[in-house]
């Protein structure tokens, strides 16, 4: 099947889903007004996953041995310290920011490359971060939430942040000149990452009522998190009782719980 007959059929895919979901529901959620827009987007990224992405992530954790998937993912995951320590430091947390330089200057040297997650070891966690996160603290509201085709939930604020994210951040592969070989470690961060999820997302298809808001509030949970500084691994959400937009549903599930779809 060619190239241009493949695309007509995942954009005919995603235009009947967009169909099938545009119907205004029956009790909409304030942080998700374009809802019908939105469901008909997480059924299209839905099936791209079921029919792609998972059963990959799914061969991958079984041939790779787990000390390769580890190394793989650390090395992406020390990357990307160097992206966040700017976000964070553009976020006046000058001591975090410069905690994450230092975790990416160890974790390079020590740990052969990212291979090895020294610095966590040595009690320096990963505080992620990204421009989606550093719009919030300047102030900007999320917006409406949106769920985009293959890359999954944000909100119209993260969206723009994305953009920023995509020139900043070192681990944006798109300056190899070797078409092969930056495709094939494209393709290598996106099936690491959807394999780190996959505990995650087999979890939310068996006890999910509703998948769909149970990823959303996950998402705006932690995203506000993110915007109001709390650690990773906290034990206390964040309270919602002010105006702000940013709220979200009251004890949803951590960051990690949002399966974005085939994509951070």
């Amino acid at each position: 099947m060619s190239m241009s007959l493949t695309s007509r059929f995942a954009a005919a895919g995603l235009a009947c889903a967009l169909m099938a979901g545009c119907a205004a529901p029956s009790h909409p959620d304030p942080r998700d007004p374009w809802e019908g827009f939105n469901r008909g987007v997480y059924k299209f990224n839905d099936t791209v996953d079921h029919l792609v992405m998972r059963p990959v992530a799914t061969v991958y954790t079984t041939v790779l041995p787990n000390p390769v998937q580890s190394c793989v993912h650390n090395i992406f995951s020390n990357l990307g310290d160097i992206w966040g320590g700017i976000n964070l430091m553009l976020q006046e947390r000058g001591l975090d920011a410069i905690n994450m330089w230092g975790r990416f200057m160890l974790n390079t040297t020590m740990g052969l490359g990212g291979c090895l997650d020294i610095a966590s070891r040595t009690g320096d966690p990963k505080i992620p971060s990204d421009f989606g996160t550093t719009l919030g603290v300047w102030g900007l509201k999320p917006g409406p939430y949106l769920v985009l085709p293959l890359l999954g939930p944000s909100t119209v604020r993260d969206g723009v942040g994305m953009t920023a994210d995509w020139f900043g951040d070192p681990l944006e592969l798109r300056d190899i000149r070797n078409v092969g070989l930056r495709n094939s470690l494209y393709g290598l961060y996106f099936v690491d990452r959807r394999a780190s999820l996959l505990d995650v997302t087999n979890t939310i298809d068996h006890t999910a009522l509703d998948p769909y808001s149970f990823v959303r509030d996950a998402y705006l949970q932690h995203r506000a998190a993110m915007v109001r500084g709390n650690k990773p691994n906290h034990e206390a959400l964040p309270n919602y009782n002010d105006d702000e937009q940013d709220k979200a549903a009251p004890m949803a599930p951590s960051p990690s719980a949002a399966p974005a779809a085939p994509a951070k």
